[in-house]
């Protein structure tokens, strides 16, 4: 017997899709009402999310950049002679502690351009002052490699450039004869007994003034530029024993050495010896002082080889001077071209 079933009774798809749906709106409401009861809003579960987002990303950056540079310092050149020498030109660790104990406890107690540098050790200040003169690098770049500002570098750079001339400038160098003919070479003894010093100039680039008037007195027509004029002397054993103060481009040799107090110093009997620009013979004659120079050739007179030969071993021997200038501008600020307060 077939039993049918009453459509009336019997509860049809659409009827029990409609109770799924309010048993799931039911779970969800019971769900929001115990939220509610917790008191947890909403805005923390987000936080907490983007927090745990933010330290994800931290770590996935830290994994993937490359770790900052140390900042640089003399103690990284304990044991590197060769690094020492490109950066400062001095040998070694030692002898670059030896020259900054030589200027004085004084280095350690410093007044300042501007204001007190307390993020630079006195030994990097000093490290820094001599990178600045043997490579002449910008300040930007002095910046970044010691991790200060520009400012501070510049703050850092003319405090001690300004100490250092006052502390050297004590130092007497300039040697009395018998040290001179001590420590004089043979052949050159043998030649130029009497030669205390050997002078000759050099010229340093300086950036272009405004000031008409400093314009006129810096340009050099033997350089075609702006320059400064130094007076640089050494005796024959090769010890620099003289430096004039810096005068303009467009002062003449001859005005330099009338200017400085070489002549003064000179005694009696002793002799110096340059090139042919120098002809200053009048200015050493009073004290007793003889000029050892090549002689002027005139068209009109032949040269005997007496004169030649002095003239050749003159030559030879006052080259000396040169080639102790050239080795003084391996340090890269003397090539310039300096600015207006680097000629202060």
């Amino acid at each position: 017997m077939k039993i049918e079933r009453d459509s009336a009774t019997e509860p049809t798809d659409e009827a029990l899709m409609g109770d799924a749906d309010i048993s799931y709106v039911e779970n969800w409401c019971t769900v929001g009402e115990e939220l509610s009861n917790n008191d947890v809003p909403i805005e923390s579960l987000s936080s907490v999310t983007n927090a745990e987002h933010s330290e994800e990303v931290c770590m996935l950056e830290s994994s993937t950049q490359t770790p900052p540079r140390p900042m640089m310092s003399i103690d990284d050149f304990i044991n590197d002679n060769e690094g020492m020498l490109f950066y400062t030109g001095l040998a070694s660790h030692t002898d670059f502690h030896f020259v900054l104990h030589s200027v004085g406890p004084a280095a350690y107690h410093l007044r300042y351009l501007y204001n007190q540098v307390q993020n630079v050790s006195v030994e990097d200040q000093f490290f820094l002052t001599l990178m600045k003169l043997r490579q002449n690098r910008t300040n930007n770049e002095l910046g970044r490699m010691f991790g200060i500002s520009k400012t501070t570098v510049d703050n850092i750079w003319i405090t001690w450039v300004n100490f250092l001339a006052r502390q050297f400038r004590d130092i007497n160098f300039w040697p009395d004869r018998e040290t001179v003919n001590f420590f004089s070479p043979c052949d050159f003894y043998h030649k130029f007994p009497s030669t205390r010093v050997i002078i000759d100039g050099t010229e340093i680039p300086v950036k272009k003034t405004k000031p008409p008037v400093a314009q006129q007195s810096t340009f050099s027509t033997y350089k075609n530029r702006n320059t400064v004029k130094v007076l640089v002397g050494a005796t024959p054993g090769g010890l620099i024993s003289y430096i004039s103060p810096a005068y303009g481009g467009s002062t003449s040799d001859r005005q330099v050495v009338e200017r400085s107090p070489l002549v003064n110093i000179c005694e009696p009997g002793d002799s110096i010896m340059s090139d042919k620009g120098f002809n200053v013979q009048d200015l050493f004659a009073p004290k007793d002082v003889k000029v050892n120079i090549p002689t002027f050739f005139k068209k009109k007179n032949r040269m005997s080889n007496h004169t030649v030969l002095r003239d050749r071993k003159i030559s030879g021997k006052r080259v000396h001077i040169e080639r102790l200038i050239g080795l003084a501008k391996t340090f890269k600020i003397l090539k310039g071209p300096l600015n207006s307060t680097e000629t202060k």
